[in-house]
């Protein structure tokens, strides 16, 4: 399985820049996660990848062995790429049976007979279609069509596997067992996995790592819990969470001689931030699952008034404000609080994130400072 690494990849088409000096390394057997709204450039950067499209400017290589260099005006043809494709659309054969479809690339590379129905075989089994593999993909529910697919792709052994929202016409039921799937495949053959999505959950569930792409550049790459964690600038913060992280935006003051965030009226006595200084203007954002709903006479705590009270199943949610200031708050208690309640909030310890009003950049996590 191969290293995948984009040296300053850019594509252009015409004066629209859809991937802008992209540099990435793709290290072996990872399942990496390219991540964004439509329009990104995620596709286009898995379809320079797999040959597709060719860069505007820039190299890629497979370990040490170049496939693409504008410099050069060299492109590897796709076919010797060695990458297995799948894409949105099944394109399953019709007219072939289950097995036929999944034949088709072993065919192409005129493997012995024997050597094909044992290959089919084995994929199909680690799907678990094996028992399918005389019907036809109109006798299939989607599920088992998008197993079909991925079986005929990974029949050939293909260096690295693209996937361009190979689940997005599955019903939410399916995506969740297919997601399943793919994580337990890519566990068992260890096969470098490049799956382009723009759902946030689908992509922190799946990918060893993430990239997350914007107008067509880098955002961030890291470990998906650590991008939840500890998103590099307010874009990668807002984008990733359900629900959406609360953002506040205001300054850093000093206060009878406190230092902290204030917005809309309202005081946050703040640790301080190595750096940081009053007189900045600041964007404070926290998760939902940080913020803390306390009695309204709690010493250390602000009082907040309830607007709404969201059950979600495992979760409730409530949305709170003061002044102008809304947050979304995960409940620890299974509690359905009736509107115009008062409330305390409070926040976990080292969970306020704070980010540079106009570059957008994490300055800093913080937290409050205890009355009393």
């Amino acid at each position: 399985m191969p290293e995948i690494v984009l040296k300053n990849v850019t594509k252009r088409w015409g004066n629209v820049v859809a991937v802008n000096d992209f540099s990435l390394k793709i290290p072996d057997g990872s399942f990496m996660c390219f991540l964004g709204p439509s329009g990104c450039g995620k596709t286009t950067t898995l379809r320079m990848i797999a040959g597709l499209e060719e860069p505007t400017a820039g190299k890629i290589y497979m370990d040490d062995k170049l496939i693409y260099s504008a410099e050069e005006a060299f492109s590897l043809r796709p076919k010797d790429r060695d990458v297995g494709l799948i894409f949105q659309s099944y394109a399953l054969w019709p007219h072939m049976t289950v097995f036929k479809n999944i034949a088709f690339g072993l065919e192409m590379e005129k493997l012995p007979g024997q050597e094909i129905k044992k290959r089919v075989q084995e994929i199909a089994d680690l799907m678990a279609i094996g028992d399918l593999l005389e019907r036809y993909p109109s006798e299939l529910s989607g599920g088992q069509q998008q197993r079909v697919a991925l079986a005929r792709s990974l029949a050939p052994q293909p260096n690295c596997l693209l996937m361009d929202e190979p689940l997005s016409n599955l019903d939410a039921k399916l995506r969740v067992d297919m997601r399943t799937e793919l994580k337990r495949i890519h566990s068992e053959t260890k096969q470098t996995i490049i799956y382009v999505t723009h759902d946030q959950l689908e992509a922190l569930s799946l990918g060893t790592q993430v990239v997350i792409m914007n107008e067509g550049k880098l955002q961030q790459i890291d470990e998906p819990m650590e991008m939840y964690k500890n998103p590099k600038n307010l874009f990668v913060g807002e984008f990733v969470g359900t629900p959406r992280i609360n953002m506040v935006r205001g300054d850093l003051i000093e206060q009878e001689g406190q230092f902290g965030f204030k917005s809309d009226g309202i005081f946050f006595p703040l640790k301080g931030i190595e750096g940081l200084r009053a007189g900045q203007q600041v964007v404070m954002a926290v998760r939902p699952e940080d913020v803390r709903l306390t009695k309204p006479g709690k010493e250390s705590s602000f009082v907040f008034t309830i607007y709404s009270t969201l059950p979600a199943g495992a979760d409730i949610f409530a949305r709170i404000y003061k002044n102008k200031t809304f947050f979304t708050v995960r409940q620890e208690e299974r509690v359905i609080h009736t509107p115009e309640t008062a409330v305390g909030i409070d926040f976990v310890e080292d969970s306020l994130l704070i980010f540079d009003a106009q570059t957008e950049n994490l300055l800093g996590k913080t937290s409050l400072i205890k009355k009393g």
